[in-house]
């Protein structure tokens, strides 16, 4: 997601774009936020994120990190480093033309031990295509995922969250699960500092009582606040969860 428009490591591609990650890891550092817990969630035409479906089943104090619009090369491999220096595991959704231009590094993050997931072949606002170009669009995708990853993605995130009824019927025909937000702090604006993002967060997630936190990992700020972030998140008290798919 972006603000609305109207307002490289080699990996076999028989890998599963979601494949069960490895468990937690006990080499990190006791100094490190770490990821909490696996959720494992069905392949199914469910909907998350309360800012327009139902809660994901996290406990208190529990967080989602998720990055849409990737990958790019200027930025993903920092967001992944800071998150590598936390053993933090996060779900990165990912637009085809990117994926297909830079296919090393979307097999780099899952690699890595991410989730990959989708965001649109292009960032359309799809209430505004018609339907047959809102499922060539989504075939497109899934396509660069078999090509890129050798996988069929299980999730799906609306660019700009303008989720369009018709497309939500295919991809819940398909058991493709969307996510939408719980958290969202605008890294997209020109501008922050890491401190103002960091503090944003933390506000937002106390607000909330945490679940699914949108960030992205194509933007300077976001890259340059995200060790920060995750600090901050430890300090507070905050959990990780890292949401993955079961295997078909």
């Amino acid at each position: 997601m972006r603000a609305s428009p109207a307002a490289s490591v080699t990996l076999a591609l028989a890998l599963c774009a979601t494949a069960a990650p490895a468990a937690v890891s006990s080499s990190c550092d006791a100094s490190a936020l770490g990821t909490q817990r696996i959720l494992e969630l069905p392949r199914a035409g469910a909907a998350y994120g309360r800012q327009q479906h139902g809660p994901l089943p996290l406990g208190p104090r529990e967080v989602a990190l998720t990055f849409d619009d990737g990958p790019r090369p200027e930025t993903t491999p920092r967001v992944l480093q800071a998150l590598k220096d936390q053993c933090v595991q996060a779900t990165f959704f990912m637009n085809g033309e990117p994926m297909r231009e830079h296919a090393a590094l979307a097999r780099q993050v899952l690699a890595e031990g991410h989730t990959v997931a989708m965001h649109g072949d292009r960032h359309h606002d799809f209430t505004q295509l018609p339907p047959e170009a809102q499922r060539a669009d989504l075939q497109a995708l899934q396509q660069t995922f078999q090509d890129v990853l050798g996988s069929p993605p299980a999730a799906w995130r609306f660019p700009y969250l303008a989720e369009s009824p018709a497309l939500a019927d295919v991809l819940r025909e398909q058991r493709i699960t969307v996510m939408s937000v719980d958290v969202g702090i605008e890294d997209w604006l020109p501008g922050q500092s890491p401190e103002l993002l960091a503090e944003r967060l933390i506000t937002r997630l106390r607000e909330r009582g945490g679940g699914i936190v949108l960030l992205h990992d194509t933007f300077e700020s976001t890259a340059a606040a995200l060790p920060l972030m995750l600090r901050r998140l430890q300090q507070d008290g905050w959990q990780v969860v890292h949401l993955h798919w079961a295997v078909p």
